[in-house]
């Protein structure tokens, strides 16, 4: 059973660390898959300043060279960005998608003019410092600002004053609308005083509303140029519809990709692994189901129909590999099984010797009484008169009737003792050869057992035993009983005793005509009467029965032997004096 569930744990283990290993994959996926959500919710609203964050994330960086995932490179070009990297001296050692006109080393003047007016040349340029490293490299990511140009060359064009002229006013709005875009002019308290263009419902900015609009341009559907004219203290604010998406940051897209592949994976295989799971012991229970319904219509001899042994073993016999794991149950479930049924057929025979046994028991109690019941109705009637030759016979009838009655009753009593260990039981030593030469003795003398004849074979030395004469006297004349009553007339019946390993052993033998298997099988059990003999039996089939309790009650051991026409064998083995402690009083 230990085997079992060593096998069970086994199995459910490491189902259960498979479904355990997948779900830790499917909280990484899960937390990565948020995080890539975060990465673009931020990158889309502070773009381009969080793609450049992200690219330096993802960026390995040495003296000499920087190395950019592919799929930045590729985005950043379809968006029209370019991207440099500059090393400590000032060296850029990458460049992706730059322009002609743009160095490629930097100096510290440059550097510091770019980062106050975040301007170089004709660019817009974001810049930020990656100090994690052991020397710091700078990031730049820039962009041609058309919009800046755009709004200055409409400022020179159309302005008086810091404000639109009004002779232009009408061709100012038709050009902004042809282009879809919207030009504000805003004071210094945030107030729009013209508009041109499409129409915005926006009338005012707050103190950090621009900065923020500029800053978080994926945050707002317009891109946003401005230009401050130091003279009139106006800004022109350029509105422009956004026409291309953020980039979206791939942020750890291998690994997700890797950890989604092998959650995939391992999902499939314990679904798999579950599917098999769920075949392998299904199966068997459904078998024991089938098992259990069969006993519980009693059919216990069915065990196993055809179909289920050819799919429980192989050709050769053994159990097949699915069903190992319930070895132990199937072989314990097959021998409950056949046990049930040899109870079941027990029942039916101790039924069938019951019955026979009530037959046998009426035939045997009523015999007697019906002479004894006759004989008192004929001494009732007072019609006839009676010799006392005559009353002498008819009292003698009814004495021997009765004392067959008594013995009969005193048997079954004995038998329920025996049976039930209340017999009183005092035993004394005895001398076994001298014992049963006594008894014998008894028989041979019988004038009523003239037609057998009876030979005792002693040993050549004292055997001792401890032993109660009565009980022990009793066992004796119910075996030799026995072998008298159902054997022909002119039988031997022979008498041994004999040491043999440290133990009394006495045998009762005979060559009359043997016993069949059946009543071989049966010789003990009480109640059972043979039926290989032509004469009727008297008795109730106690007397071997009795004989067995008696013998056990003694530590000792009873066997027989048979064969048909040959005679039969009755061995009883006894412990020798010397050799074991005294009974005890009672058995």
């Amino acid at each position: 059973m230990r085997s079992v569930r060593r096998r069970l744990a086994l199995h459910f283990t490491y189902q259960t660390f498979l479904l355990f290993l997948f779900s830790i994959i499917l909280t990484i996926a899960i937390i990565l898959l948020v995080m890539q959500l975060v990465v673009n919710r931020d990158l889309k609203k502070s773009f381009p300043m969080g793609a450049i964050e992200t690219i330096i994330l993802e960026t390995v960086v040495d003296d000499e060279k920087a190395d950019v995932p592919k799929r930045w490179i590729k985005q950043l070009k379809e968006q029209h960005y370019w991207l440099q990297v500059v090393n400590y001296k000032g060296k850029v050692i990458f460049s992706s998608n730059t322009p002609d006109d743009l160095p490629s080393a930097y100096g510290p003047g440059e550097l510091l003019s770019i980062q106050d007016t975040r301007r170089f040349r004709s660019y817009d340029v974001m810049m930020q410092l990656d100090d994690s490293l052991e020397r710091s490299a700078l990031f730049m990511m820039g962009y041609e600002d058309k919009g800046f140009n755009e709004v200055k060359s409409l400022f020179n064009t159309y302005s008086s004053e810091g404000l639109f002229r009004a002779k232009d006013v009408e061709k100012l709005n038709e050009v902004l609308r042809q282009s879809k875009k919207t030009m504000q002019v805003m004071n210094k308290e945030g107030q729009i005083i013209q508009t041109a263009g499409l129409k915005l419902v926006k009338d005012h900015y707050k103190p950090l509303e621009l900065i923020h609009m500029e800053a978080m341009q994926g945050s707002y559907p317009t891109d946003v140029s401005i230009y401050s004219d130091d003279q009139s203290g106006y800004f022109w604010i350029l509105h422009e519809e956004r026409k291309g998406g953020y980039v979206q940051a791939p942020f750890m897209k291998e690994v997700i990709w890797f950890v989604g592949i092998i959650g995939i994976i391992i999902l499939v295989f314990t679904l798999l692994l579950s599917i098999y799971h769920g075949y392998r012991y299904g199966r068997p229970l459904i078998l024991f189901i089938d098992w259990f319904g069969r006993l519980g219509k009693g059919q216990y001899e069915d065990t196993l129909s055809d179909k289920e042994r050819k799919r429980l073993y192989r050709k050769n016999g053994k159990l097949r590999s699915r069903y190992k794991l319930y070895r132990e149950m199937i072989e314990g479930f097959y021998d409950m099984t056949t046990k049930l049924n040899a109870i079941e057929q027990d029942r039916i025979r101790l039924d069938k010797t019951r019955e026979e046994w009530m037959t046998g028991i009426s035939h045997d109690l009523r015999t007697p009484l019906s002479s004894i019941q006759g004989y008192g109705h004929l001494l009732e009637s007072g019609q006839f008169e009676w010799t006392d030759e005559e009353l002498k016979d008819m009292g003698s009838t009814i004495r021997e009737k009765s004392d067959y009655l008594i013995d009969l009753i005193q048997d079954f009593s004995l038998a329920f003792q025996l049976k039930n260990k209340q017999l009183p039981f005092v035993v004394q030593k005895i001398e076994l050869g001298e014992f049963v030469r006594r008894i014998v003795l008894t028989f041979v003398n019988d004038k009523t057992m003239g037609q057998i004849n009876f030979l005792y074979e002693g040993s050549t030395g004292p055997i001792y035993v401890e032993a109660n004469d009565k009980w022990f006297t009793r066992m004796l004349n119910n075996i030799i009983v026995n072998a008298v009553k159902h054997n022909p007339a002119g039988t031997t019946v022979t008498i041994m005793t004999k040491k043999e390993q440290e133990r009394a052993i006495l045998i009762v033998c005979d060559d009359g005509v043997g016993m069949d298997q059946e009543t071989l099988s049966n010789l003990f059990e009480r109640y059972y009467r043979g039926t290989n003999t032509d004469e009727s039996s008297d008795g109730v089939g106690l007397g071997m029965s009795i004989a067995k309790s008696i013998a056990l009650a003694h530590q000792g051991r009873i066997e027989a032997e048979s064969i048909i026409g040959s005679g039969s064998i009755v061995t009883l083995s006894f412990p020798i004096f010397d050799q074991r402690n005294t009974l005890n009083q009672s058995s």
